[in-house]
Order: structure tokens, then sequence, then C-alpha cells
């Protein structure tokens, strides 16, 4: 009895270290969730705007969407990607600010660990009192995607959400 113990437990310990790989591969976040933040800054009369989106997620839908190979955290690929990100926000959010819908320009990303963070502003904006954003991204992934915005005006932060399919996303101030 004790030979085949002993077997049983040298198993175990064989297949200890395999387990945590295989279930970190196929499950590596339950959560579909983008952030946009926009602040108004009165003095630049503009909307400063950053998404933060998880950049596996955000890899599979540019590779998918472009049919191109992905890499947001190769040097190499940065200008490639700022290409492709900024085609993607560019038909992925739309701002009616005031009632005017208005165009935001692409400054850039970067990556945080597991997030991308990419920055946008929206120029000539004398005062903030209704914001509209239609915003799908990650909605041609994920059918439990969640978008959510922050607005900040002077000290006063508004936030709401959106689950797949809504995409409208509004605050008024």
């Amino acid at each position: 009895m004790q030979p085949i113990f002993s077997k049983l437990l040298l198993s175990l310990f064989l297949l200890i270290p395999v387990l945590p790989l295989k279930l970190k591969e196929e499950e590596k976040h339950p959560l579909h969730v983008s952030t946009t933040e926009i602040s108004f800054n009165a003095k630049e009369k503009s909307l400063e705007i950053s998404c933060k989106l998880f950049t596996d997620d955000f890899e599979d839908a540019l590779a998918k969407l472009y049919k191109v190979k992905t890499d947001l955290n190769k040097p190499a690929m940065h200008k490639a990607m700022d290409e492709l990100i900024k085609k993607y926000l560019a038909t992925h959010l739309q701002y009616i600010v005031n009632g005017k819908t208005m165009e935001a320009t692409y400054i850039g990303f970067e990556n945080d660990i597991e997030a991308t963070n990419v920055y946008l502003e929206i120029t000539n904006v004398s005062s903030l009192q209704k914001l509209s954003l239609n915003n799908s991204i990650l909605f041609e992934m994920f059918d439990d995607q969640m978008n959510i915005l922050h607005v900040e005006k002077a000290s006063i932060r508004k936030s709401v959400r959106a689950n797949y399919p809504n995409r409208d996303l509004n605050v008024s101030f």
C-alpha cells in the first residue's frame, strides 16, 4: 500500500506546478472594462481625455479589426501601434460637447503594467455644461463589456457607466 501512496504523492507534486499556469492562461481576467476620464481645463479651454484598457484585450481587438500583428509593449512597434490606436478610437468614441459634435486629437499612449493608457484632447471648449459620449470600446470583443466615464469640472466629479450594448454616456453640470 505504501508504494501506491508514494506514486500518487509524486504525481500530485508533478502536476501542481502545471495547474496554476493552465488556469492563468485561460482566465486572464474575468472583468471586461474600460475607463475614460475627461477633465475640463478652463485655463486652456480644453477637455483632457485619458482612456484605460486592459492591454491584452486591446491588442486582441486591434489585431482582429485591422488584421495585423499587435504588440503595445514593443518599442519597435510603437509608431505602428499609434496609428492603429488613433484610427480605433476615432471610430469608437464620439463626443458631443454642449450640443456640438467635436473631435478629439490623439496625443499618444503608454503602458502601465497590464493596462494601456491612451491620451486625447479636445480644444476650443470655453465651458462645459453637458457632455455626451458614444463609447463602443471593445464591443466587438465582449458582450459583457462595461465602459465607465468620469468627468471632472473644477472640483466636481461625475461618473456614469454603460454596459454592452448601451453606448451612450451623458453628464451634465
